[in-house]
């Protein structure tokens, strides 16, 4: 089964709200999942997946990578 993305959501269901026993039942195992926590972003790029919150970084794990040795991280296994 196709996985159904918000823009995909709001597209099909623009071109049947006119048949209210259609749309009614597109909406009923179409609608996308309610959240109850906000979904993260990169402070640095904006980006959402791969994302570290630990010691309040909020950063994407390429923006981590970037600015991990400014931040006082140091790489184990190499000597830098």
């Amino acid at each position: 089964m196709k996985r159904v993305t918000i823009k995909s959501y709001k597209k099909l269901l623009k071109q049947i709200e006119h048949k209210p026993a259609k749309a009614g039942r597109f909406l009923k195992y179409s609608k996308p999942k309610e959240r109850n926590c906000p979904i993260r972003s990169c402070r640095r790029c904006g980006r959402f997946g791969a994302h570290i919150r630990k010691y309040g970084l909020d950063l994407c794990r390429q923006c981590f990578k970037e600015v991990a040795h400014e931040l006082g991280f140091k790489k184990y296994g190499h000597e830098v």
